[in-house]
């Protein structure tokens, strides 16, 4: 893209930007929860272009002036300055353009949201059950060292350990954004405890990383909703075993496309707390009908843009964990590395990178930048 035709496409954006960052202070706005968070997040999309538009002027502006003094300065010290602020700010350029061209194309909308995951023990039995807990330790590592926290929803613990299913959710900064990609089928080639004559085993888990829903991305009539509460049970002492802190929802939930009624059962027993094992089931259920209703929305973008990175087909075979050979495959950018303890202790950044850079590469040929 030439420069005149990037800035062309720059042209009104600080305007709008102005023009947003008065409309998020108007009384009216702030009173419209909705509208008012969707204006706050536009914001913050448009300050980042923004600035780098100003820094794109900046450097042009640099490059149009050493270039004049090269053409009219006969003083050998001036021309020099000149000749390396027009290096300098040449070299910068093209970097600065690719970072405009990404911050032109749309980002996904729930890419600054908090995420749920979900985590299910496969294929493989009891060895399926012990890689789903070691899944759960990795993301967890890993979220630790980015400042994320997670909370521990709901889980069933597998007969050897592990779990045969575990939700957690991760709050924090662009949490679904970063870790949407690790949706799909993640594969583990190793020996067993249980094996006693050495040989491998293919096992498999499933991850799925879903968008947090807040209150007001979906219509929930809370008076439908049939609350039951229970005895926790394990660790945690008597009062755990003495005192109701664990609840059950059930709540019946129409389909939109298809009409069909769905009865959801959501459990939580997070906490000693029950009206925070409430509230907890409650963020569950926004976000598992947020998701079934976004899946139309995901369909909509597979449809129109084949993407190398799927982040929407949960029964698609992403990652490979051999031990055997100390390493992992990531089969969807074709990347293969052999630090695979480092990698299951949480060092995931490196691959995650990958697979965003992929993503954006797709996402400017498809928007023609």
């Amino acid at each position: 893209m030439s420069e005149n035709s990037l800035l062309q496409r720059l042209d009104g954006i600080e305007g709008r930007f102005e023009e947003v960052s008065t409309l998020i202070t108007d009384p009216d706005v702030i009173a419209d929860m909705r509208r008012y968070v969707k204006l706050t997040k536009e914001y913050k999309e448009l300050e980042k272009l923004v600035e780098a538009t100003r820094r794109y002027r900046n450097l042009l502006a640099n490059i149009d002036e050493a270039r004049q003094v090269l053409d009219t300065e006969r003083d050998d010290e001036l021309r020099a300055m000149a000749r390396e602020e027009l290096d300098s700010a040449t070299d910068a350029l093209p970097a600065l353009e690719e970072q405009i061209k990404l911050l032109l194309v749309p980002s996904d909308p729930e890419d600054s949201k908090n995420a749920i995951v979900e985590i299910r023990g496969g294929t493989g039995g009891d060895e399926a059950a012990l890689f789903a807990g070691d899944l759960f330790k990795m993301y967890s590592r890993y979220c630790e060292n980015r400042g994320w926290n997670v909370a521990v929803t709901s889980f069933s613990e597998g007969a050897a350990g592990g779990f045969k299913e575990i939700v957690f959710a991760v709050s924090g900064d662009n949490v679904y954004g970063t870790l949407k990609y690790e949706s799909g089928v993640h594969r583990v080639q190793r020996v067993p405890a249980t094996e006693t004559q050495g040989r491998v085993h293919t096992s498999a888990a499933t991850v799925a990383v879903l968008p947090e829903a807040e209150e007001f991305d979906v219509e929930i009539n809370e008076g439908e909703i049939k609350w039951d509460t229970f005895r926790s049970g394990g660790a945690g002492g008597q009062n755990v075993n003495k005192v109701e802190s664990g609840v059950r929802l059930r709540y019946m939930w129409r389909n939109p496309v298809t009409g069909e009624s769905e009865e959801i059962l959501i459990e939580c027993t997070e906490t000693r707390d029950q009206p925070k094992n409430k509230e907890r089931a409650l963020s569950r259920l926004r976000t598992f009908i947020y998701d079934k209703e976004h899946q139309k929305y995901i369909d909509d973008i597979a449809s129109r843009r084949k993407t190398l990175v799927s982040t929407g087909d949960r029964s698609a075979k992403i990652r490979t964990y051999n031990y055997p050979q100390g390493r992992i495959t990531d089969h969807r950018i074709n990347y293969t590395i052999y630090n695979l303890q480092a990698f299951v202790g949480g060092d995931i950044q490196e691959c995650i990178d990958r697979l965003t850079v992929a993503e954006n590469a797709e996402k400017l040929k498809s928007s023609e930048l």
